[in-house]
C-alpha cells in the first residue's frame, strides 16, 4: 500500500513537470518600436462653441413667465402692507386670537403670492435645463431666471420677518 502512495505521489510530480515550459518562449514585455513615441502630436485647433439662438416659441414662453412672476410679485406688494399691520397688531398675542389670526391669514395671502412666483421660477427652471440640453443659448433664460429668484429672495425675507413677529 506505501508503494502504491508513492508512485502516486512520482507520477504526479512528474506530470507537473511536464506543464513547465522553458522561460524563452515568452515574449518579451519591453516596449517595441511600433510603441515608441514618434513625431509630434499636436491637438486639433480648438474652434468656439457659438450656441444656437432660442427658438421664438422658448423666447415667448419666457417673456409670459417674467410677466406671471411680475403679476405675482405686484400683488405680493399690494398685500404686503396689510399683512403687516396685522402682524404688529398681533405682536404678543396668543395663537388662537383674533388678531393672531387676521395676521395669520394675511401672512398666508403673500405666501399664495410667492406660490405663484415659485410656479413661473420652476418653469423657468424647466426651460432653463431643457435649453442648456439642447445646446441653445441659455444667457436670456438665466437673465430671466436670476431676475425672477432675486424677487423670491425678497419675498422670503418678508414673509420670514412677519412669521417672526406673531410668534409667541
Amino acid at each position: 500500500m506505501k508503494q502504491a502512495r508513492v508512485l502516486v505521489h512520482l507520477a504526479s510530480i512528474a506530470a507537473l513537470t511536464a506543464c513547465a515550459a522553458p522561460a524563452e518562449d515568452y515574449p518579451s514585455l519591453a516596449i517595441r518600436d511600433a510603441e515608441r513615441f514618434v513625431g509630434s502630436m499636436a491637438p486639433a485647433e480648438a474652434r468656439a462653441y457659438t450656441p444656437a439662438p432660442l427658438p421664438a416659441d422658448t423666447l415667448a414662453q419666457i417673456a409670459e413667465l417674467e410677466r406671471r412672476a411680475l403679476a405675482a410679485h405686484n400683488g405680493f406688494l399690494a398685500d404686503e402692507p396689510l399683512a403687516r399691520r396685522r402682524s404688529n397688531a398681533a405682536r404678543g398675542s396668543s395663537p388662537g386670537s383674533e388678531s393672531w389670526a387676521q395676521a395669520q391669514v394675511a401672512i398666508a395671502v403673500l405666501e399664495g403670492h410667492r406660490g405663484d412666483l415659485m410656479i413661473a421660477l420652476a418653469d423657468l427652471d424647466r426651460i432653463y435645463v431643457d435649453t442648456s440640453s439642447a445646446g441653445e443659448a441659455i444667457a436670456g433664460v438665466e437673465e430671466a431666471r436670476d431676475g425672477i429668484a432675486g424677487l423670491l429672495q425678497q419675498e422670503n425675507a418678508v414673509i420670514s420677518e412677519l412669521l417672526a413677529t406673531v410668534q409667541p
